[in-house]
């Protein structure tokens, strides 16, 4: 069967960006001491592919659009019929993973904005400690450390439909958010490809440098 382009580049780059900072930001803060240094710059990263990803979800190619693959109660349900049936077929992000998201970009960039304003009561701080009150810092910081098991219990969760998806449907999940294509029987007859030249990345190039120099200037804030 012939391949469907599905998940353009940048997508692709932020996805497992977003990966590698989650994990980053987690070892980094589990070592603590002077490792907390990368903790800021795995939080600051995050919070910059965040802001990219939302901005993409509205500028981006058909599937990594939040119109393409956000939906409503009664399209979720009837995705769960379909799926018990073992006819449930989508291009990109299907009803239920369209939920998981939403729930991780937006908890992980509340939790990257907690850590603006968080300190370890040790030597580091977010680049925006100083511009709150002591208290309000320290209410800030006890939210964002608490947030960590949230974000822990998406992820398990994130990981554990993947591996459902890949052993029990035999849906080749993780080479396409490698590669960018699924095999066309995997998908909906009337499967459009999403588009991945030139214009597309230049626009995704142009929007990340955008948003560095955002993220670059909040760090600033902290010097």
């Amino acid at each position: 069967m012939p391949n469907v382009r599905i998940w353009d580049l940048p997508t692709r780059i932020f996805h497992w960006c977003f990966a590698a900072c989650i994990v980053g930001a987690y070892v980094s803060a589990k070592l603590g001491g002077l490792y907390m240094d990368w903790h800021v710059r795995f939080g600051l990263t995050a919070l910059g592919l965040v802001i990219f990803r939302v901005i993409w979800g509205f500028i981006g190619p058909r599937h990594a659009r939040f119109c393409g693959f956000v939906k409503g109660p009664g399209q979720i349900w009837t995705y769960l019929r379909a799926m018990a049936a073992g006819t449930a077929r989508s291009a990109g992000h299907n009803p239920l993973g369209a939920l998981s998201v939403m729930a991780m970009l937006a908890d992980l960039g509340i939790q990257a904005v907690l850590g603006l304003f968080s300190s370890d009561d040790i030597m580091v701080q977010g680049p925006l400690y100083n511009t709150v009150s002591e208290s309000t810092a320290d209410f800030l910081t006890s939210l964002h450390r608490a947030n960590q098991w949230v974000i822990l219990a998406l992820v398990i969760l994130h990981l554990l439909a993947v591996a459902w998806h890949t052993l029990v449907r035999k849906e080749p999940l993780v080479h396409a958010m490698v590669a960018g294509d699924m095999p066309a029987d995997h998908l909906p007859a009337d499967a459009l490809p999403s588009a991945d030249g030139a214009g597309v990345r230049l626009r995704a190039l142009a929007l990340a440098v955008v948003v560095a120099a955002f993220v670059l200037w909040i760090r600033s804030l902290g010097s």
